[in-house]
Order: C-alpha cells, then structure tokens, then sequence
C-alpha cells in the first residue's frame, strides 16, 4: 500500500511510517516540521517569512494594517507547489483538520485537489480541532486545555485555540467531514468527544517505537532529579505554571534530596537527550491521557507527571499511580504526589518499570501500524 501522511507535530507520524514500512508499505511525510522541534519530514515545506525576521515584521505589520496574513498565502501555495508529488496514493492521512495553516477556502481548495488524485482520505485527531475543542469549551470534562481561559478570560492566549470554533474554520471542519473516509483519535482526550461521530473509526494509542529508545533502570544515588520541558506557547494551555509553582515548593522544601531542572524551546532531538538523567518528568495537567512527550519519556522509563485520568484507568485496566502519576490542575495536590515519590523512592523505581512495560505493551508502532491498516481498509 502507498501511504501519504500530511502534517508531523509530534513524532507520531514518523513512529507510524517506521511501523508501516516494516509491514511492507511505502510511506511519505509531508509537513513543515513544526518550527523549533524541527521532526524530520520527506517532503519539507520551507517558509521563508517564518526565517527572516524583517519579511516577519512585515507579515505582522499586513495583518494589523489590511487583515491580511501573507504566511497563511504563503503556506499555501508552497503546498500547492507540491501537489504534482502528492499523487497515486492508497490512503491520504491529515494530522489536523488545518494541515496548511492557511485560510480555510484556501485549504479546501487543496484537499480538494489531494482528493481528487488520491484514493481515500483519513483524519487523526490528535490535537485541537473543531470535535475537542467544541466538547471542551462546551465544559464536558471536568476540566481541559480550556480550563485556564475558562477560569480567567485569556483571549490572547487562547485566540489560536478559539479559531477552530470560527465559521471560517467550521466551513473547513464540515467540509473534511463530509468528504474523508474517516476519522482516528490517538488517545482518551479525542477519543471521548468522537464516540458518538458517524464518521469516528475508533483509537489507535499513539504508536512508539521501542527499537530506538532504550530503557535505562533507574539508579537513585543522592538525589532525586526532576525535569520539566516548557514550550512557551502552550506552556498556559499545559499547566506549565501550576507545574512550575509545584516545583519551587519542592525544590525549596526539599534542597537535601531533589535537584530541579527545565528548558524551554528546544529542538525535539536535543529535549530527548537533556532529560536523560532525570528520575521524573514534569508533562501537563490538563489531559486525560498522555501524549507523545510523556509516552517517551516513560518508554525510556521515567516516572511521568501527566494525564492519567479515571477514564485512561479504565480503558487500560490500572491502578492509580502504578504507570504514570495523574498530574492535576492543583499545585498542593501535585506537591503531595512528588512528596510521597521523594519518601518513598522505591516507588520510582516500581513505576518506571511498569511504564516501560505498558507502552511495550499498548503502544508498539508495529501493533499500532496494523490498527491504522485495518481502519484504512474499512
């Protein structure tokens, strides 16, 4: 089977091609490879705007002037340049309804032209798109990436966010409904808005390959390190500031036995190697489930602050605290689980080995790789 796959945000697109291909199938990444993380991508969509500083001043200044954002143009038809390459494939899949990031005609336009030289078309939801972010401003969970703008009005912050409930966007939305083949959730936060879509084919948990990250024992000598990786612009959406809030306590209270470190924005293959020594990684708040961050992180055996919900409990048949630590929206709550780690260590040690074990066991690119077959065959 030939595969196209549109868009790369976090590595699970790459993890997916590398199952496929050792099925047997031939497979290309089309995408710009998300900014600073910088995954790697066959086809590469190059913007010349986001590198220069003064074509980005001036971007800017369009957009304030004329309302005209010439970087939407701009991805647009750099992706229009390549469509002559984006033929004669079985199966068409996009990371996110707006793959482009440019205006939603503009966008229809080209999916309409990937249609019409392609066989079937899939979406991935696996991050915002119309059907998360509807279910989550609608207060359906008990708490989301929406929460913070819920709670305090954050309309800067969340204005890329809130597009996708736009009628500019809803238009792109209804349209990709309408016309693909189906739609996939990677994990319980997408999963949960989709289960009553016609459309919806089911989850396939974010595909990993443990081939390449190896699983080192956690050795706890003096001190216990703890990492959190920041991505400034979503760090808000994330709970980065409850997590940072959490850990000054600890770091404060604790000098004797913790050592506390982060980064913020670097490229994807320098963060995998900063937190190697770390014996816990500090994700998000906001989740249900984990994403691709936390899921390798805890392949390489980390004990992982991050979504692990009732729900996620369920669906995997676990036990609280026994795979990954259920990082709340609370800074007092995650300071008493990072205590009760910091006094018991041997817990570290119990819960990195069953983290390794579980995404062996749930999130095997190849196991996963069959799933996205049997879904595109349908």
């Amino acid at each position: 089977m030939k595969i196209l796959l549109i868009g790369e945000y976090s590595r699970l697109h790459n993890s997916l091609k590398e199952g496929l291909i050792e099925l047997g199938h031939e497979v290309t990444i089309v995408g710009t490879g998300d900014g600073f993380k910088n995954y790697p991508v066959d086809i590469k969509i190059n913007s010349a705007i986001s590198k220069s500083p003064f074509l980005n001043f001036i971007s800017k200044a369009l957009i304030k002037i004329l309302g005209i954002n010439v970087s939407k143009l701009e991805n647009y038809y750099r992706f229009k340049a390549i469509l002559p390459k984006l033929k004669g494939y079985d199966v068409v899949q996009l990371i996110n309804e707006s793959v482009v990031k440019s205006y939603p005609n503009l966008e229809i336009r080209f999916l309409k032209k990937v249609m019409k030289q392609n066989d079937k078309l899939f979406l991935l939801s696996c991050g915002t798109d119309y059907t998360s972010v509807k279910y989550a401003n609608d207060k359906k969970l008990k708490y989301s990436i929406l929460t913070p703008h819920h709670e305090n009005n954050l309309q800067k912050e969340y204005q890329f966010v809130m597009y996708y409930l736009s009628k500019s966007h809803f238009k792109l939305h209804s349209f990709i409904f309408n016309t693909m083949n189906g739609v996939i959730a990677s994990d319980i936060d997408y999963h949960i808005p989709l289960l009553e879509h016609k459309k919806y084919l089911g989850m396939s948990p974010n595909p990993i390959n443990m081939d390449i990250i190896k699983y080192s024992p956690l050795v706890i000598n003096e001190k216990i390190n703890i990492f959190h990786g920041i991505n400034s612009s979503n760090t808000i959406k994330k709970g980065g500031t409850i997590i940072e809030e959490a850990l000054k306590i600890i770091a404060k209270k604790y000098p004797d036995k913790v050592v506390v470190r982060s980064s913020c924005d670097i490229p994807y293959h320098e963060y995998i190697k900063i937190y190697d020594d770390a014996h816990i990684l500090m994700d998000q708040t906001y989740s249900y489930d984990q994403g691709y961050n936390a899921l390798e992180a805890m392949a390489k055996g980390k004990v992982v602050f991050t979504g692990a919900e009732k729900e996620w409990l369920s669906y995997y048949n676990l036990q609280e605290d026994t795979v990954a630590i259920n990082a709340l929206p609370d800074a007092s709550a995650i300071v008493k689980k990072l205590e009760w780690l910091i006094l018991n260590p041997e817990k570290l040690l119990e819960i990195s080995k069953n983290a390794r074990t579980f995404v062996e066991r749930e999130h095997d690119y190849i196991t996963s790789a069959k799933q996205y077959l049997q879904y595109w065959s349908r």
